[in-house]
């Protein structure tokens, strides 16, 4: 079986040879990748956030000078640390650089409080911590020295100012508690010679959604993940002419890899950060840097939609939109063509590894009123009746997963892993939903606990 341990579920080893002998998972680890990358695309621009401008050699420099900054201050390979950045080129080159130090980073959103962050530190016994000094308002860091304070494991808050900004914490500092401060700027070090990883073990830890109480951690591993975004992008035809808008959160799952960032980062593309999904933030963005495609939630579409005649921004450049995060009515579903000029594409998915897309060759009626169809030809669907039975095509029932990238067992969660897994290891996502005769999914109820995971 793969090497996933530590309070994690791992794939038994009949699957991980199945997944491995279809060429799924490859070995390869997501940083070294990145390293790929920077070799074949470096010139190329990776990252814009307003102004700025990121290449793929100057981000893979980036990743590798803030990696040995993290090590020189204490990382260790394994150990946990919370990312709780907005849509700026620091998410992506934190990231990629606890990644390649050895550490696990913990995408934590931006709309976390104490009470949320907090547990996701006891859960992950996190000893790091990485954020601005404030978002909308809210002291971030102060929340975190709050968290260091309870013990006994956060002992390092790495601060981000961006461009002009500043706060009490914008030098090294140890509080009275023993936790260190330090500004993210300050990892910048000489690199070191690379770290020896296994592509079979944790990338990074997603947060569940749904309507439990308290979130759970979504091990997600470089290898499944990998198999993810590739598979994303060939399915959506991605080039190195596409531009990918990340107008969702960077750390959610559909903007980080259905294809979204790094799908688009593995094909020499360039990744635009929006930091926010409304209309008036993206389209004048969208008609300046003439974007390809990019991911809305329901709510967000019908805002590009309503305000494309005020905003007076040419969308012409964009050949796809994804929808997920949500249902979308089919009068919504209808506008997007006309409206923008591109191809509509439906997804379902949860931060656990389900993922099911329409198609860009499938027939208009199929898009308009489905999810579509599962990513990979290994993902297994079932759909159930409350006894465990499989109902026909076209009746509902709830909807569970297994597949070389769902998940087997959230992390340190024993009591909610006996609740949302069978005993063969499909995942219970919670969601009803049917299936068409072609094979499709129609997300038919309780779809507003799992769709905002994605």
């Amino acid at each position: 079986m793969t090497s996933m341990r530590d309070g994690c579920t791992p794939w038994p080893v009949e699957f991980v040879d199945r997944y491995r002998a279809a060429g799924h998972w490859r070995g390869a680890t997501l940083d070294d990748l990145l390293r790929d990358w920077a070799l074949q695309y470096g010139p190329r621009t990776a990252l814009v956030h307003g102004a700025t401008r990121v290449t793929y050699a100057h981000l893979n420099r980036r990743v590798d000078r803030m990696a040995a900054g993290f090590r020189l201050r204490g990382l260790r390979p394994g150990q946990r640390v919370v990312v709780q950045l907005p849509n700026v080129p620091e998410f992506v080159i934190t990231v990629f650089a606890l990644m390649r130090a050895g550490a696990v980073p913990v995408f934590c959103p931006m709309t976390h409080r104490a009470s949320q962050v907090s547990h996701l530190v006891r859960v992950g016994q996190a000893v790091g911590y990485v954020g601005p000094p404030t978002h909308q308002g809210f002291d971030l860091t102060a929340m975190a020295a709050g968290i260091a304070a309870e013990g006994p494991f956060l002992r390092r808050v790495f601060t981000f100012e961006g461009p002009g900004g500043s706060s009490p914490y914008g030098g090294f500092t140890v509080d009275p508690a023993g936790c260190h401060y330090y500004p993210l700027g300050s990892l910048d070090s000489p690199p070191e010679r690379p770290l020896a990883q296994s592509a079979d073990r944790v990338a990074f830890f997603l947060v569940s959604g749904g309507a439990a109480a308290e979130p759970a951690l979504v091990p997600r591993t470089h290898d499944d993940y990998a198999y993810q975004v590739r598979a994303a992008a060939e399915l959506v035809s991605l080039t190195g002419n596409d531009v990918y808008l990340a107008a969702l959160p960077a750390g959610a799952d559909f903007a980080f890899g259905c294809p979204g960032i790094v799908g688009t980062l593995s094909v020499g593309g360039t990744v635009v950060l929006a930091r926010d999904p409304g209309a008036a933030a993206c389209l004048p963005v969208v008609a300046r840097e003439r974007v390809t495609v990019t991911s809305l939630e329901p709510a967000a579409a019908r805002l590009w939609l309503d305000s494309l005649p005020a905003v007076r921004a040419d969308p012409g450049s964009l050949r796809l939109v994804q929808i997920g995060g949500g249902p979308v009515d089919r009068a919504t579903a209808e506008r997007v063509g006309p409206a923008l000029g591109c191809r509509l594409q439906q997804v379902f998915g949860t931060a656990e590894g389900v993922l099911t897309l329409t198609r860009p060759t499938d027939p208009d009626e199929t898009v308009l009123t489905t999810q579509g169809r599962p990513l990979s030809p290994d993902d297994e669907i079932r759909v159930v009746d409350p006894d465990g039975k499989d109902v026909p095509d076209g009746e509902s029932g709830e909807l569970l997963a297994r597949g070389p990238r769902t998940l087997r067992g959230y992390y340190r969660a024993p009591e909610r892993n006996a609740r949302s897994f069978t005993p063969d290891g499909y995942f219970r996502t919670g969601a009803l939903a049917r299936r068409t005769a072609d094979g499709c999914l129609v997300v038919t109820g309780r779809p507003e606990d799992h769709w905002s995971t994605l």
